[in-house]
């Protein structure tokens, strides 16, 4: 688990979910910003970890757990959200799966890592763009029909004054 001094300081309030300010450069899905967002308030403020079922999420937004999956791993690509899968032990001993652990990650490493693959975006956008000069250069000009014609028709020669 990521140290808790890396977070920044949360103000408490009173039925309200404050987000930091950058989870807004992330351009993530309005979905996914609300499932954030829900994920912050059930979260403990000492561990960052809160266990909702996905079937808990799709009832308070009215959706689908698959829709909740999907937007959850939104959340996860961003770097903004990390999940556990979790066990439960009954009296009998048998063994169940449990909830997801979701663990609300620090925002300034998701927007690091968001940062570094626009980067990588961009490098690799560039490389192709250079790649596609280079071809250029040694790629043969479609002249249009016309053109070539007029270029490879013998001309009469001019007839020499006498």
């Amino acid at each position: 688990m990521k140290n808790a001094s890396s977070f920044t300081a949360q103000p408490r309030v009173s039925n309200c979910t404050i987000l930091p300010n950058e989870v807004y450069q992330l351009k993530l899905s309005a979905t996914a910003l609300a499932i954030y967002s829900y994920l912050r308030r059930l979260a403990d403020p000492e561990t960052h970890q809160c266990w909702p079922s996905y079937a808990n999420i799709a009832e308070t937004f009215g959706c689908s757990k698959r829709t909740v999956a999907k937007y959850v791993a939104e959340l996860c690509e961003a770097g903004l959200v990390s999940i556990e899968a979790t066990s439960v032990t009954t009296a009998d001993g048998l063994k169940w799966n449990g909830n997801l652990r979701y663990t609300i990650l620090p925002i300034q490493s998701a927007v690091n890592l968001f940062h570094e693959r626009q980067l990588t975006n961009y490098d690799a956008r560039g490389q192709v763009k250079r790649d596609d000069a280079e071809t250029a250069k040694h790629t043969r000009r479609q002249i249009p029909h016309e053109e070539y014609v007029a270029a490879h028709t013998a001309h009469e020669p001019e007839e020499l004054p006498p």
